[in-house]
């Protein structure tokens, strides 16, 4: 009979243990960036929240910024300030527009990037809308020891990047960061 600690770190069985040891709470910071929405209007912000806190995590912070590189990168240092704020979930700005900048914001400050969210990310995209998914610049990685996702700024985007990515990693992941 095979003991729980000697099977193969990619098998089913190792991730679920891994998972089991994982933080059930998080503590976030939640930025939309928009050029366009008020708190009373980013619903997409609003989704994430309340995702967050369904699934028992907190927010420790929601800031609505407009989208400049500059005003992106000072929030997240403000969040990388909070030691309560374990990740930081940024929605927004992630489009090949002129004004879209938040993937430029974002990835000058990763120091580890997590490619697979974007890649996982475009893919699901791509298996509901088609070829447009090839434009979405969804983005994450590591900052100052925390998780920094960055998604797009549409509802279905967000709630596709919560429910399929972000909340069922998010306790995984900074159980690994803090390993």
């Amino acid at each position: 009979m095979m003991s729980k600690h000697n099977h193969s770190p990619s098998s089913p069985l190792a991730h679920r243990e891994h998972k089991e040891h994982a933080p059930r709470q998080i503590t976030c910071m939640v930025i939309t960036c928009s050029d366009s929405r008020t708190p009373e209007t980013d619903t997409s912000g609003q989704l994430i929240m309340r995702l967050l806190k369904e699934h028992g995590h907190e927010v420790a912070a929601y800031r609505l910024v407009e989208d400049e590189p500059a005003e992106i990168r000072k929030q997240i240092k403000a969040g990388l300030k909070d030691k309560a704020v374990q990740a930081i979930i940024i929605n927004g700005g992630t489009g090949i527009s002129r004004r879209d900048s938040t993937f430029e914001a974002v990835d000058a400050m990763l120091e580890k990037r997590l490619d697979g969210f974007g890649e996982i990310f475009r893919y699901l995209t791509y298996q509901e809308i088609g070829s447009p998914a090839i434009m979405s610049r969804a983005t994450a990685g590591l900052v100052s020891g925390r998780i920094v996702f960055s998604t797009p700024g549409s509802e279905h985007a967000v709630r596709l990047a919560m429910e399929k990515l972000i909340i069922p990693e998010l306790g995984h992941m900074i159980r690994e960061l803090t390993k």
